[in-house]
């Protein structure tokens, strides 16, 4: 079986195709619980629409710390029951489903007290090494170790001596949070859910008091459109009581955000074999290794205004850089910084204090018949948040649903992927390509790295690195319009490559070139080629100029001066 692309001809036949007949279960929300959703309902045996209103994980699933773990902060209040399921799902994504995509990662905790802390910390990670073992797993990870200052130092030179003294390593695994998602919506394609993104739910359909489907409008075609379904899912992270307005009735559970913003600074800045974690008075700070970079992150903070576009403001800035330049011998400066990008966490909260407790828990409810709603949760837990709500949706179909199998399902691309690797220096004889190049690709496309290769067979200039982010093969732009779902040069720079976030000039340099790339398969004239780069450019003014003010509130209004993305030029009205 093939898997799917998602290109511009599959857009258009998922939306005709939603239109249809009625289906199982449309789910509104395409980040990485609703893909989640899709792709457990499909391979179920469910007909499904998924229907985003903007991007693929354009929302909080392409800002997060990039990290799957099991959260140790929650050990400390005594969550082992989280914990747990985090980290067996850690073991499910690293040695199963996606080993292309999730990779382990190192991280260094000094300790700062003398007597009392080792033995804590080492207490701690005692039980977080044992609760990561799953039936039938190994953890994926190595244990835990402790190490003098002196090793430490032999590790992370970076780290300023006076600052620690001495430390413990520990195990966790990475994610590229947006390609993971775009992977799973293409195997929820492969078995045989329509997707769509830019495909605004703006109302839905009722039949007395039941929920019957919903009403889309089509962003890039301005034509509105009905699609029935006998069971609605609303995945929508943040977004989730706006959705629920829609349907009238005030829910039990509400979702708020919670900002945290990262930066990101090239890797030669900070000397280390290993990321590290930090405590702050409000909450752990992570140095990631990421490529030829580090993300350091996160904050946490109440957030009210635009969710679609979160700032970082100064004072977010400062603060990151406050508190890791504590522990470096070298300190960061804002002029060390490539990338920031800030997320929003969907926290729930409710009628009662017992309610805001649930906290990184999630919940399925039934606000109204024939709608499932599922919110908080972590991305780590993504699956298990999509298993109880397909769950859920299966509760109120009148058939028999098999259970979830996901936790057997690789996704596209994982498949193969360690043999290929084994032989990458067979692939880049073959393909004329480095080798390093091949890992590079490999570990973004896993098997499906062929369909990248055989782009460049058909034109060989897409073997070229773009100019000013050679990171990035020329093909891989290409590739992200005809097969990933890309619409937009924004859903190319910001979420299929990191480009907007792993270079100084946050894109800018290469917005010409890959707008001149995607022309052909997304059939742009010279006018929206103009267009596209425009608006991108508006784009990063308006972060950059958000990132020096001082307030949230500052910072919102200057990032919201930017346009919203238009469709192709004569396609239909702007909805911006």
């Amino acid at each position: 079986m093939g898997t799917a692309r998602l290109g511009p001809a599959e857009r258009t036949a998922a939306l005709t195709q939603m239109t249809a007949q009625e289906l199982d279960v449309v789910v509104i929300g395409g980040g990485v619980v609703g893909a989640g959703v899709a792709l457990d309902a499909a391979t179920r045996g469910l007909s499904v629409g998924l229907l985003e209103a903007r991007d693929f994980a354009s929302g909080t699933s392409s800002r997060s710390s990039k990290l799957i773990h099991g959260g140790l902060r929650y050990l400390e209040q005594l969550n082992f029951d989280l914990v747990r399921e985090a980290l067996q799902e850690r073991a499910l994504l690293l040695q199963r489903i996606a080993p292309h995509l999730v990779r382990p990662v190192p991280f260094l905790f000094p300790l700062t007290h003398l007597g009392w802390e080792r033995p804590y910390v080492g207490a701690g990670l005692v039980m977080y090494d044992s609760l990561g073992f799953s039936f039938g797993f190994t953890r994926g990870v190595p244990g835990h170790r402790h190490l003098s200052r002196r090793r430490a130092l032999r590790l992370a030179p970076a780290l300023r001596r006076t600052a620690f003294s001495g430390a413990v390593q520990y195990w966790d695994a990475q994610v590229d949070d947006a390609r993971y998602v775009m992977t799973m919506l293409r195997t929820a394609s492969t078995y045989g859910a329509h997707v769509a993104s830019r495909a605004q739910v703006v109302g839905f359909l009722r039949e007395g008091e039941r929920v019957t489907g919903v009403r889309v409008r089509d962003l890039e075609g301005g034509n509105e459109l009905d699609v029935r379904a006998r069971q609605i899912v609303n995945a929508t992270g943040v977004w989730t009581d706006d959705i629920q307005e829609l349907v009238g009735g005030r829910g039990q559970i509400h979702v708020r955000a919670s900002k945290g913003i990262h930066l990101v600074v090239p890797r030669d800045r900070i000397h280390s074999l290993t990321g590290i974690i930090l405590r702050t008075e409000k909450s752990v700070l992570f140095v990631i290794p990421w490529g030829r970079h580090w993300v350091i992150g996160t904050t946490d903070t109440r957030w009210d205004l635009d969710r679609a576009h979160p700032a970082a403001s100064r004072s977010d800035i400062d603060y990151v850089l406050e508190h890791v330049n504590q522990v470096l011998s070298v300190p960061l400066s804002r002029d060390d910084v490539e990338g920031v990008y800030a997320g929003l966490r969907p926290l729930l909260s409710g009628e009662s204090e017992e309610t805001s407790k649930l906290s990184r828990e999630h919940v399925v409810a039934h606000p109204v018949p024939g709608l499932v709603m599922v919110a908080g949760g972590k991305y780590t837990t993504y699956r298990v948040m999509a298993r109880d709500a397909v769950d859920a949706v299966a509760h109120g179909l009148d058939q028999r649903v098999p259970p979830s199998c996901t936790d057997r399902i690789p996704l596209a691309g994982a498949e193969g992927y360690q043999a290929l690797w084994n032989s990458r220096q067979r692939l880049a004889q073959s393909s004329g390509l480095h080798v390093a190049r091949i890992e590079h690709l490999l570990q973004r496309y896993g098997s499906l790295i062929d369909e990248v290769i055989s782009l460049i067979e058909k034109d060989p200039s897409l073997a070229r690195p773009l100019t000013g982010a050679d990171d990035y093969l020329r093909a891989e732009v290409v590739y992200a319009a005809t097969h990933e779902g890309a619409r937009h040069l924004n859903d190319v720079l910001s979420r299929r490559t990191h480009i907007s976030i792993e270079t100084f000039h946050r894109g800018l340099v290469v917005a010409e070139e890959a707008a001149q790339l995607l022309a052909g398969p997304l059939d742009w004239d010279d006018d929206q080629v103009k267009r596209e780069v425009g608006y991108y450019t508006k784009r990063v003014e308006a972060e950059r100029l958000s990132q020096e003010q001082d307030t949230d509130q500052e910072a919102d209004a200057i990032r919201l001066g930017a346009p919203e993305i238009v469709p192709v030029a004569g396609s239909g009205p702007n909805p911006g």
